[in-house]
């Protein structure tokens, strides 16, 4: 699978990115492009795509909170008639693997906890790519869903990570990405 990744705004990328972001999360969550744009005016995100041949079959959005070491992962899909084939694993990989190049600690995602086979699936697939599942269950003003973290330690030797912590740099992360501007 080859991946593109951009870490400035990119058009082209984010036109072939697009159709995969919104079957995923257009009615669920779906930041607006204009806020895309923002993070990567901030240099606060990159859009990473997979391509089987030609075909964009997977994407991600992720974050960068530098000052805690940790890269979120704000959204990953693999196209639905590609699922169950390891591409969404493959990409992980490769996150990681640039992560771990840039220095962060942690690669970090927050699900939904709500007890669905759904949100099972979801987290049975982050476990599958070594996060671990905080106990925490965090709850949001502005949405009903429940969330929970899971991270992934980059360096040997890290600690035990609390969700509580976790989701304050989250928290910040969303702040910064919904701030326009500066």
């Amino acid at each position: 699978m080859e991946i593109k990744t951009a870490t400035d705004w990119d058009d082209h990328l984010w036109r072939v990115a697009s159709p995969l972001y919104m079957e995923a999360f257009g009615d669920k969550g779906a930041k607006p492009t204009k806020i895309i744009q923002n993070m990567f005016a901030k240099e606060m995100a990159e859009l990473h795509v997979g391509y089987n041949k030609s075909t964009p079959v997977v994407m991600a959005l992720t974050g960068k909170l530098e000052a805690d070491g940790m890269m979120i992962i704000d959204y990953l899909t693999v196209s639905e008639n590609e699922r169950g084939h390891g591409l969404g694993k493959l990409l992980i990989a490769y996150i990681r693997k640039q992560a771990m190049t840039k220095g962060y600690k942690n690669l970090i995602v927050e699900v939904e906890s709500e007890e669905t086979s759904d949100n099972k699936r979801r987290i049975d697939f982050w476990r599958s790519c070594g996060f671990f599942l905080t106990e925490y269950v965090h709850h949001y003003i502005w949405v009903p869903e429940t969330y929970q973290a899971m991270y992934l330690p980059l360096v040997a030797g890290s600690g035990k990570l609390s969700g509580e912590d976790l989701f304050v740099s989250i928290n910040t992360f969303h702040r910064k990405s919904f701030r326009l501007g500066g």
